[in-house]
């Protein structure tokens, strides 16, 4: 991988990618569109080697969301073996060579299949001591369902509503030890989060790119993170760096 151009010692702690584009890539070669799902495992791993190699402390995902059951029923059971024979049987043990910890943000409930559940179990278990990079899969996962959970935890922990605040909510958030995402990266074109980390992003930079998700490599990502380095985050202060206004009312949890 190209590194020229890149600050080491500006580089993001965090880096999120919405993977989109698969079913785009797989039409655009008259191939069924599970065909762009397969691919885009073989983009991911590129990806996560590359995280890696930049040094990235969190590298997150979103893999399935909430509204991905919506889907015809076919591709969604081969997006779930995608997920669950080739992301968390086959490539785990690699991961876990490597150092990386793979965790899950997402709804466990009915719809995801036990075998899935008892995958992501072991994958998490297996690697729980790492700490090269945290990789984290947003699986069943919607910004907005994680909101209403964690306002359900607020009721159900009896929080007076004079204590609730940034720090009340984010401790019972999905991962409330996660630091919020530096960058978020979307391939495909397309110009939205679609309900990706919608809390945690509200400080993050966005890079955009046209490239399908099968095609994204570990260049790609050194790309953005070229374009993350260019601006200038000023997080409602007067200068990079000042982060008064990003974490106002916050408690000790914020990243």
């Amino acid at each position: 991988m190209d590194l020229e151009g890149l600050d080491p010692n500006r580089m993001p702690v965090h880096v999120a990618c919405v993977m989109d584009g698969n079913g785009r890539w797989a039409t655009k070669r008259g191939l069924p569109r599970t065909e762009g799902h397969r691919a885009g495992e073989e983009a991911l791993f590129d990806a996560i080697c590359g995280a890696l190699e930049l040094g990235l402390d969190w590298f997150t995902v979103y893999a399935f969301s909430t509204e991905n059951w919506r889907r015809p029923a076919d591709e969604v059971r081969f997006l779930l073996s995608v997920i669950a024979d080739q992301l968390l049987l086959r490539r785990r043990a690699e991961l876990n060579e490597m150092g990386v910890r793979i965790r899950f943000i997402g709804r466990r409930d009915w719809r995801v299949p036990k075998g899935v559940l008892k995958r992501m179990d072991e994958s998490a278990e297996m690697t729980k001591h790492n700490r090269k990079m945290t990789f984290t899969v947003a699986f069943n996962y919607g910004g907005r369902a994680e909101i209403v959970d964690a306002v359900k935890a607020l009721i159900d922990d009896g929080v007076p509503s004079r204590k609730v605040d940034i720090g009340a909510i984010k401790k019972r958030m999905y991962a409330p030890d996660m630091p919020d995402p530096d960058l978020v990266i979307r391939t495909s074109g397309e110009f939205r989060l679609s309900n990706f980390l919608i809390w945690e992003v509200a400080y993050s930079e966005l890079v955009f790119t046209d490239v399908l998700w099968p095609d994204f490599r570990r260049e790609h990502l050194a790309e953005a993170i070229r374009e993350f380095q260019r601006r200038d985050r000023r997080f409602g202060g007067t200068r990079s760096g000042d982060r008064e206004g990003a974490v106002e009312g916050d408690s000790d949890l914020a990243p």
